[in-house]
């Protein structure tokens, strides 16, 4: 599965039509939904308690969960809550930024755990909050620094649906990896200033009618006499 990710992800860095695109977006976004599913039928049905998988700061065995922790999850409800964050943001990511997509989603899910193993408090830190997060962060900063519609249009949306993500990178309840939050945030919006321009803006369009007073502009002589 990760195999197949990959190609279409590479397929996506071509310059495929707008639904194909959409389609292929939302194909990956929705694999990965369903595998963190299947996870989490395996950890609930042979009791493996996965949660050991997570990551547990300082400690050398929990560097494992830099690489495990985000296709962990406590209860169904903590999958579901993340599993719409993941279906819209990993689609308006895919969709919106297909070449920066893989460098982003590598550096905010690699960053983010080593973030949470250096600084986190102790015990088990699992869940894909902090890939969320990071998306999140990422499209609505590239949003605010590229400032084409299409940027701006999907860090509008994101910010819409899941501006309230601001507030769940400071503490709160004991049981909620805040720092995971935190530290998707950081390499998300770093991830934005480093890959921001890795994708091109869409070209302008311009209309028939646009073209024809163009030409009529150039070809008045009284507007030429003005000039």
């Amino acid at each position: 599965m990760i195999t197949g990710s990959g190609t279409r992800l590479s397929y996506l860095c071509n310059n495929s039509p707008v639904k194909t695109r959409f389609k292929q977006s939302l194909f990956i976004t929705v694999a990965f939904v369903a595998l963190l599913f299947g996870i989490e039928l395996l950890d609930r049905s042979l009791n493996l308690q996965l949660h050991r998988f997570g990551v547990y700061p300082l400690d050398p065995v929990g560097l494992r969960g830099i690489l495990f922790a985000p296709l962990i999850h406590g209860t169904w409800y903590h999958l579901l809550s993340n599993s719409f964050a993941l279906l819209i943001l990993g689609t308006a990511l895919l969709y919106g930024y297909p070449r920066a997509a893989k460098p982003v989603l590598a550096l905010v899910y690699i960053g983010s755990g080593i973030g949470v193993w250096l600084f986190a408090r102790h015990s088990y830190h699992f869940g894909a909050s902090g890939l969320t997060h990071g998306m999140m962060f990422f499209i609505f900063t590239t949003g605010i620094l590229r400032r084409d519609k299409l940027s701006v249009a999907l860090s509008l949306i994101v910010f819409l649906l899941y501006g309230n993500m601001v507030w769940s990178i400071f503490p709160q309840e004991p049981g909620i990896s805040y720092e995971s939050h935190f530290f998707g945030a950081v390499t998300g919006i770093l991830a934005a200033f480093l890959l921001r321009d890795r994708d091109p803006a869409l070209p302008v369009k311009t209309y028939d009618w646009e073209d024809e007073e163009t030409d009529s502009e150039a070809d008045d002589p009284l507007k030429e006499r003005q000039d």
